[in-house]
This record gives C-alpha cells, structure tokens and sequence, in this order.
C-alpha cells in the first residue's frame, strides 16, 4: 500500500492522542516510547522529527490542556456585559469547573510531575500553562486598573502571582502522594485549601479589593480535585 502522507499538524496531533491513551492507560511511567512510537504507526525518525523526548511528549499534552482550557473560557473574555472584577472571576470559575471535570484524567497523565527528581519538568509544564494564561489575566487587570476596579501598579506581576499558585503548593502535594495514605492526603487537602484562602485575601489586597472579592476556589474544590487522584490510584491496572 502506498504511504499515506499527512499534514505534520495532523500528525502531531495523532502522536499526542496516541500518548495520552496509552499514559492513561499504563500510566506515564509504564508507557514508553517505543509504545508510543509503535501505537501511533510511524518511524523513530518520524517521532523524533515532533518531539525530542519523552518529557518533550509531555509537556506538549499540558500545552494541550492549556489551549483546550483556554478555548472553553473564551465566551466569558468575549462577553461584553462582564466588569473586570467578574470577568477575573468567571474565569477563575471555568477554570475550576474544568480542572474538576478532567481532574482524574489529568493527574494520570501528569502525577509524575510531583516526584522530588521531576521538579524541572514541574516547572517547565507550568510554563506552558502560564504562556496561554497569563496574557488573558494581564489585560484583564489592565481593564480593572484602566477603568478603576483594581489598584496596581502592576498587572504583569498580579497575573504572575496567580500562575504561581501551583508551583507554591507543589510541596504540599508531592508530600502527600508520596505518603499514599489516606491522612496525609486529608492534611495535604485541608493546608491546600488554607493556602488558596490565603492568596485570595493577598489578591483582593493586592488589586485594592475588599476581602472576599476574588474567588479562586469554593468549597469542596480542593477535595474534590485531590479525591480524584485517589480514585486514579484505585482503578489503575496492576503491573
């Protein structure tokens, strides 16, 4: 049969799908690439041509995430009815609803991140996240500042301080997976949601708010998005 060329785009985009089937699958550790490499049809050469490694892979999917993430949000930055203020926190809520609802798919493809010796890969796919993101939360604040909402001197800085979050709250959660057990979990969950209180509070300071004016969580968030790994954990197939 002849060879079947296809648009590189096109076939990015099947080597990710095939990846994340397989990471989700048999988990990101088991999976290697030469799984990949033979789920997906293609030469070492021609996988190579599209990722330089199998850390490469990864980050590419969290880019993914981000534009996925950043498509479903869109009507809220477009809506014309929204002050600053709401339009900050209707899309702090999307992206809550959206980290709940791909929560147990995420942290199979992304759990490893919290390893002491993945801490750089944590970073770099924390990159990714923010280069889609935080322009959205600059202009935002920009328009806060611009039409006396927010009081900042620097928006750049605010939008900074919110993609951060995660990297803050890494040590946390690698603690508590690497425990595995129910209570450091539960500890990890109750400091996870003191900690997001807390920078709520520096926002709402930050931007001239009165307390309680932004809302990066609500209750049940933080359990239910930590719960989540623990079910992944439980319905992973066994080596």
């Amino acid at each position: 049969m002849p060879r079947v060329i296809k648009h590189p785009e096109l076939r990015r985009e099947e080597l990710l799908d095939q990846a994340q089937a397989l990471f989700l699958t048999h988990g990101y550790d088991r999976a290697s690439l030469n799984d990949v490499i033979a789920a997906a049809g293609v030469s070492k050469g021609a996988f190579y041509h599209y990722f330089a490694s199998k850390e490469a892979l990864l980050e590419a999917l969290a880019e993914r995430f981000a534009r996925q993430a950043l498509a479903g949000v869109q009507d809220i930055l477009d809506d014309p009815g929204l002050d600053p203020l709401n339009r900050l926190n209707g899309l702090l809520a999307q992206s809550r609803q959206a980290k709940v609802e791909a929560a147990a798919e995420a942290w199979a493809l992304f759990e490893t991140m919290f390893r002491p010796e993945n801490l750089v890969l944590f970073h770099r796919i924390n990159l990714a996240a923010s280069a889609s993101f935080s322009p959205l939360l600059v202009k935002i604040i920009r328009q806060g500042v611009e039409d006396g909402t927010f009081r900042t001197f620097d928006p750049e800085g605010v939008a900074d301080m919110v993609m951060q979050f995660g990297m803050a709250t890494h040590g946390v959660v690698a603690k508590a997976i690497a425990s595995g057990s129910d209570a450091d979990m539960d500890v990890a969950i109750e400091t996870l949601e003191k900690r997001v209180r807390l920078y709520e509070i520096a926002l709402d300071r930050i931007l001239g708010l009165p307390d309680g004016s932004i809302r990066i969580s609500e209750p049940g968030y933080v359990r239910a998005v930590m719960t989540a790994r623990r079910r992944t954990v439980e319905q992973a197939p066994s080596a």
